[in-house]
């Protein structure tokens, strides 16, 4: 059953890694057909239901997250905030970084690292091109801001909890404080290369003058603008963020009831809600398929006992004495990794196995993934070549790949290394 497992995973692995087959293909065909090779044919179902059970309510909080942010969005929530930090940075470069960097924090809230660069990224690189700054410098920004702010619903939190099946903010809530370290690091450093920034374009006051900073909105983007309601939208992010936080009510009846109530109060005609649902559909399709087909993979791995035999036989080969130091080696290594596996097979194929193993040698599974998360597809998504992201950056600053990732891989594993290391002080883990 073990070898069975081995078999498994790195088949799993291979099929998505080279692209031979889309994630959602893999976590169902492959496991299916291990489980039917292992001779439990019609039983094979049963493990899937229970797997699919299980990840329903995480599915769920993903799907009506994603329309939640979205119809928030439309209706202009995050643009005053925008305009002023826009207003605000000027054209001085330390304050430039530091405003790129909180307006990709505040526009990444929604989860989507693809639709923060794609806000983010077109409002700040006018300033760069017209003060000669380093475009480079914008790519680190927006990759920080983004990899820092994990989130309950962002898709390596949300693997995670598929995998463990427990629920979010388990895994969230003691990580507050190591993600607020990483973003003080984040403004830290911008604050450091926005200075770097001023001596190399030789400015003796650190601003240029006559430069105003403008953001563009298309006309259909204005149409859905409710500006006369940004107070009582405010209001409610907050109420539904702060509840789903402190752990009160479960995250997905929150974002459901969260999700009605900003359609009614914004979009009250029946024909607007079904537009704004249609528009945000697809990103919350994709994702609620992944899961869904993460929970048949999980369900028949646990189901079958593959997982379990794999880590009894890891188990061997592990010194007890290092045990409690797996969390800490996975902190480490976990944001270089996600230049080797997509987050896919990563939370959902290998950390399984390595998290059985530590729960073996009295480590507790949830650690381990809290470590995986300090790096895994948080700060390490945005330079790596697995996913579509990185190519957004690059494609939108105009920078190459090479130039983006030699320079911001430093810097972003950094703040991998010092989120790790706050979590040993704080004791999500030990060392």
């Amino acid at each position: 059953m073990a070898l069975l497992g081995l078999v498994t995973l790195i088949v799993l692995l291979g099929v998505i890694i080279t692209k031979k087959m889309s994630p959602l293909i893999a976590l169902i065909f492959v496991p299916v057909a291990a489980s039917l090779v292992g001779g439990f044919g019609l039983e094979t179902s049963k493990f899937i239901i229970k797997g699919i059970q299980n990840i329903a309510p995480v599915a769920t909080m993903f799907v009506f997250a994603i329309l939640f942010f979205g119809v928030m969005s439309d209706a202009g929530l995050f643009d005053p905030i925008i305009d002023r930090i826009l207003k605000t940075v000027g054209a001085k470069p330390t304050r430039i970084l530091m405003g790129t960097a909180l307006l990709a924090l505040l526009i990444h809230l929604d989860g989507s690292g693809a639709v923060c660069f794609l806000i983010t990224i077109p409002a700040m690189l006018p300033i760069f091109e017209r003060l000669k700054m380093d475009k480079r410098l914008l790519c680190l920004m927006v990759s920080l801001a983004a990899g820092v702010n994990y989130l309950p619903w962002t898709g390596p939190t949300l693997r995670s909890s598929a995998a463990l099946h427990i629920p979010v903010a388990d895994i969230f809530t003691p990580l507050i404080i190591p993600q607020v370290v990483g973003i003080i690091y984040m403004f830290a450093l911008a604050f450091f290369l926005g200075k770097r920034e001023e001596s190399r374009l030789g400015l003796t006051d650190g601003k240029v003058e006559g430069v105003e900073l403008k953001r563009e909105v298309k006309e259909e983007e204005k149409a859905l603008r409710r500006p006369n309601r940004f107070w009582i939208n405010a209001v409610l992010t907050l109420v539904v963020m702060g509840t789903m936080i402190s752990g009160k009510i479960d995250p997905a009846p929150m974002f459901m009831i969260g999700t009605v109530l900003a359609l009614i109060i914004n979009y009250p005609n029946v024909s607007d809600q079904k537009a704004r649902i249609d528009a945000h559909a697809k990103a919350a399709l994709m994702m609620a398929s992944i899961l869904l087909a993460a929970g048949a993979f999980t369900g028949i791995m646990n189901g079958t006992g593959m997982i379990t035999a794999m880590a009894k036989v890891a188990v061997a080969f592990v010194p007890p004495s290092l045990a409690q130091h797996i969390p800490f080696g996975i902190g480490l290594i976990s944001m270089p990794l996600s230049l080797i596996f997509d987050p896919d097979s990563f939370y959902l194929g290998v950390m399984p196995v390595v998290a059985e193993l530590g729960k073996m040698l009295g480590v507790q599974p949830v650690a381990v993934f809290q470590a995986a998360l300090m790096g895994q597809m948080t700060t390490g998504f945005p330079v790596s070549p697995l996913t579509p992201a990185t190519f957004l950056i690059v494609g939108l600053t105009g920078v190459e790949l090479g130039e983006h990732q030699k320079f911001s891989i430093p810097f972003l594993w950094a703040a991998s290394v010092i989120m790790t290391i706050t979590c040993v002080i704080v004791g999500v883990f030990p060392l």
